[in-house]
């Protein structure tokens, strides 16, 4: 198959995707397909547009080293091309992923998990691995998903919204607690926050990346993750971060968290975990994969804290690790993605 890896992008999680997109690609190359890494956001970049699907994976290494120095100015980039009302997709990004039978959606956080390029992709007859782009929608907005999961069942942390320029009273939210973007992913934003002083200075830096912020109670336990694919979940991990934090810098870092799969926990905890997992999913409508970060306090209550529609398929990433546990290699896993997101066109 012709298959075209969408990467990088404007949002926060940019470089997390150029790595995801780059491991996709080798592993596709792997396969024997016929396979091309392009940026959504800076396009094929002078590129030859006719040997696309012909790069070499060396070729491709350069054009993301490339890429990778232009992650500092894409915020700066993006608000230039919006002033001059220019399309946010790059040159020749539309035409390549046109031309392939599927696009690998290796993007991560704003523009590229809040369906809004599903949503494009749908009306342009461009097909995409992962779910559509109501489920990616719902998901990526932690608020909005917060609604629609508990009320079906799916535990999750008290939290409150607060919309950047609207009053708010800091005196009545919980403490200890985490402020994070509605929207943010990777931790990226994200502050516990343990003194009442700090709360303020947490907001508003939240605010910084976001106009909306979610403030949740604080729950101290152990840190879990469960992919589901085709509706169905895989062996829980417990990630272990050095420092009992697992921030961008631990996530990303090969010795910043230890982790365990399948967890180390009783078979019924471990299957309530999944079942939740699954539940999410089907409630927010993914039927191809996804990941569902959750946590357990010492007491035994389980919380789930969100859905990521396109989990990371980095060296260090958790989806690729649970596979692993079942006997599945990188490559197999990359074509599991590929096959499941196809039968959504069927």
């Amino acid at each position: 198959m012709k298959i075209a890896v969408l990467a990088g992008g404007t949002s926060t999680e940019r470089n997390v995707s150029l790595t995801t997109s780059l491991n996709v690609f080798k592993a596709l190359k792997k396969l024997g397909h016929k396979a091309g890494l392009v940026d959504v956001f800076y396009g094929l970049g002078g590129r030859d547009r006719s040997l696309f699907f012909e790069e070499s994976i060396e070729e491709t290494e350069s054009v993301v080293d490339d890429l990778r120095s232009l992650n500092d100015r894409a915020g700066a980039d993006l608000e230039m091309r919006i002033a001059e009302g220019k399309d946010f997709f790059g040159d020749g990004v539309i035409d390549v992923c046109r031309e392939a039978d599927i696009v690998f959606m290796g993007l991560h956080g704003e523009n590229g998990e809040n369906g809004k390029i599903q949503a494009a992709f749908d009306l342009a007859g461009i097909k995409y691995t992962g779910p559509g782009y109501l489920s990616s929608a719902l998901s990526m907005d932690k608020a909005v998903s917060k609604k629609i999961l508990v009320p079906e069942g799916v535990p999750m942390p008290v939290g409150e919204e607060l919309i950047r320029g609207e009053q708010y009273d800091v005196s009545g939210l919980p403490v200890p607690c985490v402020v994070k973007p509605a929207c943010g992913g990777s931790s990226v934003g994200v502050a516990i926050v343990k003194d009442r002083g700090e709360l303020g200075k947490a907001i508003e830096d939240a605010f910084k990346l976001e106009e909306k912020i979610l403030v949740e109670s604080f729950i101290d336990g152990r840190e879990f993750s469960v992919g589901v694919i085709e509706g169905k979940a895989l062996p829980v991990v417990e990630i272990i971060p050095e420092g009992g934090v697992y921030d961008y810098e631990h996530k990303y870092s090969p010795d910043g968290a230890k982790e365990e799969c399948p967890a180390d926990l009783p078979e019924i905890i471990s299957e309530k975990m999944q079942g939740y997992a699954e539940l999410a999913c089907s409630v927010a409508g993914i039927d191809t994969y996804s990941r569902v970060d959750e946590l357990m306090d010492e007491d035994g209550n389980i919380f789930c804290l969100e859905i990521n529609t396109l989990p990371g398929m980095t060296p260090t990433s958790l989806l690729p690790m649970e596979a692993a546990a079942l006997g599945m290699s990188y490559e197999e896993l990359v074509q599991k993605l590929v096959d499941v997101s196809l039968k959504k066109y069927k």
